[in-house]
């Protein structure tokens, strides 16, 4: 069973589209700073810092301390709890197309009979 608080908690963390990116950067790096998160990005640290905070509450990060510095890392088994909110979803959906594709070969089946009789007349 989903916790409801835990799904909420990753989805609103990931609204965000700056928290989103730096999500994926932490996710396409081993290990990064907050100063190397911050250079390029077009935010101050502060910000940064905020984010990071949101996205560890959320279980999808975490960090380690060196000395003053504090490397973060993602933590992809945080995204668990959304990705099995979806696995709902893709059943419902697969179960619906499915449905919908036996649908259509029967229309065109229909169709494709329909113009074989057309012909022969």
């Amino acid at each position: 069973m989903l916790r409801a608080d835990s799904i909420h908690n990753v989805m609103r963390a990931l609204a965000d589209p700056t928290r989103r990116a730096v999500f994926e950067r932490l996710a396409a790096n081993e290990e990064i700073s907050v100063a190397e998160l911050t250079r390029g990005s077009g935010v101050t640290q502060g910000a940064i810092s905020q984010h990071l905070k949101s996205l560890k509450q959320a279980g999808l990060i975490a960090e380690r301390a060196q000395g003053r510095n504090v490397f973060y890392r993602a933590q992809p088994e945080g995204l668990l709890p959304l990705a099995d909110w979806l696995k709902t979803y893709h059943r419902f959906w697969t179960g619906r197309l499915d449905a919908l594709e036996r649908l259509l070969r029967e229309d065109d089946a229909r169709k494709a009979q329909s113009r074989k009789e057309g012909d022969t007349k």
